[in-house]
């Protein structure tokens, strides 16, 4: 019995033993199998959720608010805002006018239709509004029922910015009836601006106002995320629910959940995370739009978020006990193989240690080893610790720049990494690093030199000063220079070093702007809001290096504008297709931004527009541009980085527009020169100048008078002159018009001038051609009938 029970022992750990390498072994692989592949999937489908949500935003961006911001650039060029509301009950002299605006307002809205739904003009000084679908309202104040239904007109009033966005609300489709199953209702939201461009509240000339349906919002959504458009919301930087699948939300906080709070605190272009809501994981993504506070928010649980991923887990886990199974057999045949050699060799060794005393040596070994492991996990601390350092000091400044620390909470974050709060004072610096040759580093070289100068800059010796250097957001550098004896000199020392030192290593030209010299760690704050200011300025001021004058902070308050004469000028010159003419427009009003008391937001505003009226050149050209002529301009024009490149790039696209233009000319000469044949034919009694031919086929009055003369033989007003008389006849000969009739059937404004150009044609006037028909009876013309 005990032999056999020895025996079973030494077999069963033998069996054990391989069994257990078996599980370790497959355990260990399938593990990593399965945290590794699925891992990597989710992260495979966590992107390819970023790229939906990203795409759905670019969209919007490009769909809905450029759109608006297009459709408000037309109102205000086409001398809409110039029209002076006499006071309430008079408007005499003016009723053509307001009916053209009542008109052009009503196209632009069928026009956007799929966007817009009305537009309303509202005159603050007057208390006048003019709407596409209400029409004239003369008494528009507090106590008047359409004041009422348009909270933005107050909203506006007490508003300190010059635009806003009011919530969705429900109205009826047919606002003249009520609602009712045919006439159901529908989601609105209403985008308001000012104008003149800085105007605000009552100060302004003018609101407008454009009514903008959430289906333009929502539909973006269903085409972009079609799998997840329930779970999909459009909201603003409060968190109301701007669209959704379940217009019930509309107007309502998304939540008061953690995944909410921390979206709209957040600062990030694109986030996801995963969170517990309730009982049940949910995975949660968001994506700002570029030009607007406003996110894109889906929540979706996690079990149907990574379904795939979970089937995919599944077969990991039964292809590991299959492992398992199949590594059980083998064991057990292994241990029947090796039983006799393990029990040989165990007879061997028994008795070689009849009286162990481990015990105590054991417990050494335990403490060692325990003592061991603790020193361990501390040095790994402290080198984690070590490792985010940079991460905390680039929280703990940029929450400084944002004044986001009370005084207690600053003195001890700044002292935890051993900033001192005893210099006399501070000052912040920003450094642009845009410029031609920093984009064409490429993105790795950019990343080395940014880093590069921030290590420089941090570990700058400097006795009587320390500086503090971290990239911004919006990849600019931002230095805190903190100085015991503060004063210029000191920057601009320090704004010397840093130019030379990218000039010297990377052959670039960096631009620098000065703040404030501020006494308190508080106010640092206020330092690097002038910097950022001023930094502003330096795509105006391409050749300064430095930007140190506070006076252009003053150009920040200013609300002086360039006059729409100047821009419409450029539109005009735009069209005539002279590049001598486009490019004088084009320096004067950049000259006029350079050296005018005109805001940088402002400036970049009127490069916008210029930007805008080249693309709706385009459009109304019909350019295509093959090949690397291809023009994407809403994508190109953010990319460039002083006003001289603007210019340059602005006008060797028009030029080349131009030219392609020309090619296309010369390519379809004689199909255009048909098409303006029969354009004559078919419109006799019409206004058939050489200008209004030539912008049917869209070529240059010029051009089609050359070609139309090479190719027919006879100049264009000679072929208009020709084809008339012959339709004169054919009415003469066939009907029993009068001469006047037949005169402006053929398109001559007075019989008299009709009358002369037949007899010079014919040799005799109209009514002795017709006296000789009827005396000879015959219907057909003979030059012998006029003699």
């Amino acid at each position: 019995m005990i032999a056999m029970r020895k025996r079973n022992t030494v077999f069963a750990n033998l069996a054990i033993s391989y069994l257990t390498i078996v599980i370790v072994v497959v355990l260990l692989l399938c593990s990593i199998f399965y945290l590794v592949v699925p891992y990597n999937y989710n992260e495979e489908i966590r992107s390819r959720n970023g790229i939906m949500l990203k795409n759905a935003a670019q969209t919007m961006e490009s769909a809905v608010l450029e759109r608006v911001h297009k459709i408000y650039l037309d109102i205000t060029l086409k001398k809409t805002t110039s029209v002076d509301i006499a006071p309430k009950g008079s408007f005499q002299g003016q009723n053509s006018t307001i009916l053209d605006i009542q008109d052009h307002l009503k196209q632009e809205v069928i026009t956007n239709s799929d966007l817009v739904q009305a537009i309303h003009l509202y005159y603050p000084k007057s208390g006048v509004m003019i709407s596409s679908l209400y029409g004239l309202k003369t008494r528009v104040d507090a106590d008047s029922e359409a004041f009422r239904s348009m909270d933005w007109i107050e909203r506006m009033r007490t508003s300190g910015s010059g635009s806003l966005w009011t919530g969705p609300r429900m109205v009826p489709k047919d606002i003249h009836a009520s609602a009712s199953a045919s006439n159901g209702m529908q989601p609105l939201m209403t985008y308001a601006r000012s104008y003149p461009f800085h105007s605000m509240g009552e100060a302004s000339d003018l609101m407008i106002g454009m009514d903008i349906k959430e289906s333009a919002f929502s539909g973006i959504l269903r085409q972009m995320m079609p799998a997840d458009y329930p779970n999909t919301y459009l909201i603003d930087e409060q968190g109301i629910v701007i669209s959704a699948a379940d217009k019930t939300m509309l107007g309502r906080r998304a939540g008061e959940t953690d995944s909410i709070k921390s979206m709209l605190a957040s600062q990030a272009e694109a986030q996801s995370f995963t969170e517990t809501i309730g009982d049940t994981p949910y995975v949660v993504s968001h994506h700002k739009l570029p030009s607007s506070p406003w996110k894109i928010y889906n929540v979706i649980q996690e079990n149907s978020f990574y379904q795939k991923s979970l089937v995919l887990q599944k077969v990991i886990l039964y292809i590991c006990l299959f492992a398992i199974f199949i590594g059980a057999v083998l064991s057990g045949v292994f241990t029947v193989i090796s039983y006799s050699p393990i029990k040989r060799l165990m007879g061997k060794v028994k008795g070689l240690f009849e009286h162990p005393s481990e015990t105590r040596h054991n417990e050494y070994v335990l403490i060692d080893t325990a003592i061991h492991k603790l020193s361990t996990k501390v040095s790994t601390l402290e080198e984690t610790l070590q490792a985010n350092q940079p991460v905390i000091k680039h929280n703990v400044v940029m929450n400084v720049l944002r004044n986001g620390y009370l005084p207690d909470e600053l003195e001890d974050q700044l002292l935890s990494l051993n900033f001192s709060m005893d210099y006399s004072g501070y000052c912040c610096m920003v450094i642009d690093p845009v410029s031609k040759g920093f984009k064409e580093l490429g993105s790795k070289a950019n990343r080395y030199a940014v880093y590069k100068l921030i290590n420089q800059l941090e570990a700058a010796g400097m006795e009587e000063a320390r500086l503090i250097a971290e990239e911004l957001p919006d990849h600019k550098i931002v230095v805190i220079v903190c100085a015991h004896h503060p004063d210029d000199a000191l920057l601009e020392s320090v704004s010397g070093q840093i130019l030379s030192d990218v000039e010297a290593h990377f052959g670039l030209q960096f631009k620098i702007a000065w703040g404030l010299w501020v006494e308190e760690w508080s106010q640092v704050c206020q330092s690097f809001a002038a910097a950022q200011t001023l930094i502003k300025y330096g795509f105006f001021f391409p050749e300064a290096s430095i930007l140190r004058e506070l006076s252009l902070l003053n150009r920040e308050h200013s609300h002086l504008e360039i006059p729409q004469s100047a821009l419409l000028k450029f539109k005009e010159k735009l069209q005539a297709r002279s590049l001598n003419d486009v490019t004088a427009a084009t320096d004067h009003l950049l000259e006029e931004l350079m050296e005018g008391m005109y805001a940088a937001d402002y400036g970049q505003f009127v490069l916008r527009n210029l930007v805008s009226m080249y693309a709706d050149f385009l459009k109304t050209a019909r350019v295509k541009q093959p090949g690397p002529l291809q023009i994407d301009l809403y994508r190109q024009y953010p990319s460039l980085y002083d006003i001289h490149s603007f210019r340059e790039w602005l006008l060797s696209s028009i030029a080349e527009c131009y030219e392609l233009m020309e090619k296309r000319s010369d390519e379809r000469a004689k199909d255009s020169i048909e098409a303006v044949k029969q354009y004559v034919i078919s419109h006799l009694s019409e206004d058939l100048s050489l200008d209004a031919a030539a912008a049917e086929v869209f070529l240059s009055a010029k051009y089609l008078s050359r070609i139309f003369k090479e190719e027919t033989g006879m100049g264009y007003t000679e072929f208009v002159t020709q084809k008339r008389m012959e339709r004169a006849l054919e009415l003469m000969q066939n009907s029993s018009l009068t001469v006047e009739q037949v005169a402006g059937a053929v398109g001559y404004g007075t019989p008299a001038y009709f009358i002369k150009k037949f007899k010079e044609i014919h040799g005799c006037t109209p009514k002795t051609y017709v006296r000789s028909l009827v005396n000879t009876g015959s219907h057909s013309f003979d030059e012998r009938s006029c003699l």
